[in-house]
This record gives structure tokens, C-alpha cells and sequence, in this order.
């Protein structure tokens, strides 16, 4: 069912002066990416200002981003929305432009009980081949799925993470509990640096696992003691090897190595959201010297003072500034 290794970075999406999406840049960003130390990436997530992509660029940016890799990482593709069959058109869109596996968010605004969350989740990750990852982010859906939900949705074959942005350490430790992934990490140290990938393991034990995500940068050691397998990333536009260097410090048994790194980090991962992402992440690369444009509407540029912070945490984190 696939191998999304430790460091997944949700892509944004390069816009030209005009406002219209720059598949030349969204290329260029792809390579950087890849560079820099992403296992894999997401293409038309929130970081990618989904909300303000219409599906014919969704479907371009799929495909863009699969034909840039090059069979070097796999390639995810966001096509979850509060409209189930909306969501099973653009998943089946994603496997038509090649996506290896798609993310599905919480439906959003309407905020469904958990039965609905389930139903949505299944007709999707029914209507399509491809394998699911599940995106759980309460904070912008208005809804947390359960982990009992989320218990149920494993049981699909094809339900093989989650990306679990929650914010609660607790949440996560009853996911790993009660889905049997906490042993990925602890107990697979040796194969995972080896390998580079979740766990070293053949295809039928490899289609049996489930992986769970932090969807948010700071938390990411928090969540890899106690079962997560990596992260679902933003800061690795411009920290991906950092990033990639603390997961797998912690994975191959130096976790004061990894701490030390995580708190390096820390002044970034916070950096960047002191607005609304990804307004300072867009800022951020362009410091790193890739200019993806401006942003769509409602989102707007950073501020002057905001990008003047920007760069002392970035500088503080040893992060090159250009």
C-alpha cells in the first residue's frame, strides 16, 4: 500500500503575477523539495491553498508534481472537501494524473457526527484503488474524529494513515494503542534507518501497518514517542534535512540528539504560524531564494514586519537567509 517515509512535505502552490498557478516554479519547487530531504510530498493540501484551486488545476497539479518526480518520491494528492461527491470525483481525478495516494480532510463547516465522518470517509476510500490517508485537523474542520471512528476506518483496506494535527499527545497515544501502530518506531529502529521508510518489512506485512502523522511540525518528537512514524510537514520547505535529521536521531536511538534539534527548530515551527499558513511559509522560501508568488484571496502577502521576525527565526534556527 505504499511507503511515505518519515517527512512528507504539503506543497504550496506557486502562483504567477497574474494570480494563475505556475507549473514552471511548482516543477522547480518539486525538485527543491526532494533536495532538501522530503520522503514524499502532498499537492493540494491546505499549505497548497486548496480552497482556491479550481479541480482543473488540481488535476494539472497532480499530474505536474508526479511527472516532476520522477518515481524519486511518492506523490499524494489532496482531494478531500465537505461535499462527499466532490471528493470521490477529485480522488478519482488524482488517480487518472497519476497520485500514489490520496488525503482526506475532516469535512469542514457542516461538521458531521462521527457516523456521518465514517460514511464520507468510506464512500471515498471506496470509489478509488489508490491508498488513504487520513487528515484530522479539528482546529480548521470544527470536528475531531474520534479515534473509535478512525479505529473503524482502518479496517478498510485501503485506510492506511492518518495525519492527526489534533494538537493532543493523548489523541495520538490512544490512536496508537488502539490501532496497534505504536510499535513502529521503538521497535523497528534498526530497519527504519536502514531503509529510510516507516518500517522495513515485506509487501504483506508492509499492507498491514498503519502510520500515524503528526500534522504539525512542533509536535512531531512528541508525537514520535509515543508511536507517530513522521510528519506531515510545512517547515520542511525550508528545514526538510533538520527535520529528516531529528526524526531518524530519534529513530536510531539518540533522542537527546533529537531533542537537541527539535529545539533548534522550535522558534521556526512557531515562526511560521504567527499568521495564517501559508502566508509565512511563501515568505520563508523566498528568503530561501525560490519565489513562489503571492497568494490567492482571501490570503494575503506577509508584512514587512512580519518578514523581518521571519528571518530571525529563521537565522536562530540556522536556517540559510539570502
Amino acid at each position: 500500500m505504499g511507503d511515505y517515509g518519515h517527512v512528507m512535505t504539503a506543497m504550496v502552490t506557486p502562483f504567477d503575477a497574474d494570480g494563475q498557478v505556475d507549473y514552471s516554479k511548482v516543477v522547480e519547487l518539486t525538485d527543491f523539495l526532494i533536495a532538501e530531504g522530503s520522503d514524499s510530498l502532498l499537492v493540494c493540501g491546505t499549505t497548497g491553498e486548496s480552497p482556491t484551486l479550481t479541480n482543473n488545476e488540481k488535476a494539472k497539479l497532480f499530474k505536474t508534481v508526479k511527472e516532476a518526480a520522477k518515481g524519486r518520491v511518492p506523490v499524494v494528492a489532496g482531494t478531500g472537501t465537505n461535499n462527499t461527491a466532490t471528493s470521490v470525483t477529485m480522488s478519482k481525478a488524482a488517480h487518472e494524473n497519476g497520485a500514489d495516494a490520496l488525503l482526506l480532510v475532516n469535512p469542514y463547516y457542516n461538521k458531521p457526527p462521527q457516523e456521518g465522518l465514517y460514511r464520507h470517509f468510506r464512500t471515498v476510500a471506496e470509489a478509488t484503488p489508490l491508498p488513504v490517508i487520513i487528515y484530522n485537523i479539528p482546529g480548521r474542520t470544527g470536528v475531531n474524529l474520534e479515534t473509535a471512528t478512525l479505529k473503524r476506518l482502518a479496517e478498510l483496506p485501503n485506510v492506511v494513515a492518518v495525519k492527526e494535527a489534533s494538537g493532543s499527545v493523548d489523541q495520538v497515544s490512544e490512536i496508537a494503542r488502539a490501532i496497534g501502530a505504536a510499535d513502529s518506531v521503538l521497535e523497528k529502529a534498526g530497519q527504519l534507518v536502514a531503509a529510510g521508510s516507516p518500517r522495513a518489512a515485506g509487501p504483506e506485512e508492509a499492507a498491514k501497518r498503519f502510520w500515524i502523522y503528526s500534522g504539525d511540525d512542533s509536535l512531531t518528537l512528541p508525537f514520535l514517542s509515543v508511536g507517530a512514524t513522521g510528519v506531515i510537514s510545512v517547515a520542511s520547505h525550508v528545514a526538510g534535512k533538520q527535520i529528516r535529521e531529528m526524526v531518524t536521531a530519534f529513530i536510531g536511538g539518540d533522542p537527546a540528539r533529537a531533542a537537541a534539534l527539535h529545539a533548534r527548530l522550535l522558534p521556526l515551527f512557531k515562526g511560521l504560524f504567527v499568521t495564517t499558513n501559508p502566508i509565512l511559509t511563501k515568505a520563508a522560501l523566498k528568503l530561501r531564494g525560490l519565489d513562489p508568488g503571492g497568494l490567492r484571496l482571501p490570503l494575503v502577502d506577509a508584512t514587512e514586519e512580519q518578514v523581518e521576525k521571519l528571518k530571525a527565526v529563521m537565522r536562530e534556527a540556522q536556517i540559510d537567509v539570502a
